[in-house]
């Protein structure tokens, strides 16, 4: 099965870890990730202001290449998810910011929301199946009690998201389960960061960050996984590494046995 895939900056430079893994892994669960030819950031932040366009335009071209192709868009930095699902919700339902766009675009054809935005995640639980996940799982991480931690962007708004309960998630968790490792459930898992205010306000973002791992470490956990690429940055940056902090697509290259393929 093939996917558009939509890796956005940051994977490709100081993110990079959670980009190749993920390749190498799809290729061992049987799909292929095909990244989008010319594409752009997509700001990292999604514009909040009824009138802002530019800023969703490159989002919206992601969007239709995959369109184009006849394939889902796969996405994997939180943060890039999250804009290009708001976008694509705004693409469906707003037709004000359609218009615009798509005036502004005069692709051959408008643009109306038509893309299935998956993140990988979603693409283990409901393409591939955390099921045949665990089945080919080469060294399983047996013993190892390992926190997820959400954040704020793959969540909510949930409405629009639509990738797991934002209060109770637990697609992380079932991940954690498929490569043989025990998760721990702790209450600070889909609570903020503080990554956008870390330049701002330094203090707040180290409480924030601190209040993180002290709930993880107090639950019994030994380390922590994140798709967020942000949130990985400001946990390790105002922690000091309290408990390792690691990308979940590395963990599942390593159950898979690809991670030592790619030494």
């Amino acid at each position: 099965m093939q996917f558009s895939y939509y890796p956005g900056c940051t994977l490709k430079n100081k993110a990079s870890d959670l980009d190749r893994y993920a390749r190498a892994c799809a290729g061992a669960l049987g799909f292929e990730l095909q990244e989008i030819e010319n594409w752009q950031c997509c700001g990292g932040v999604y514009p909040l202001g009824s009138d802002e366009i530019a800023t969703k335009l490159s989002s919206v071209r992601a969007l239709n290449d995959a369109k184009e192709k006849g394939q889902d868009l796969v996405t994997l930095c939180s943060a890039c998810h999250h804009v290009i699902k708001r976008v694509n919700d705004d693409m469906k339902h707003v037709e004000d910011i359609r218009t615009r766009a798509n005036n502004y675009l005069q692709l051959e054809e408008p643009y109306a929301g038509e893309t299935k935005v998956l993140h990988y995640l979603e693409v283990l639980r409901d393409v591939a199946g955390f099921d045949k996940v665990a089945e080919k799982v080469v060294h399983p991480l047996t013993g190892k009690k390992i926190g997820a931690y959400y954040g704020c962007l793959l969540l909510r708004p949930g409405k629009i998201l639509e990738f797991d309960d934002p209060e109770n998630p637990k697609i992380l968790e079932d991940f954690i389960r498929a490569i043989g490792a025990e998760p721990v459930i702790y209450p600070y898992r889909n609570e903020c960061c503080g990554g956008y205010v870390s330049l701002k306000d330094k203090e707040l973002a180290g409480n924030m960050c601190t209040d993180i791992m002290e709930s993880a470490k107090g639950f019994g956990a030994e380390m922590l996984i994140t798709a967020c690429p942000l949130c990985m940055y400001n946990l390790r940056k105002q922690t000091a590494g309290d408990l390792p902090v690691v990308y979940f697509t590395e963990l599942l290259a390593q159950a898979l046995g690809v991670k030592e393929e790619m030494a």
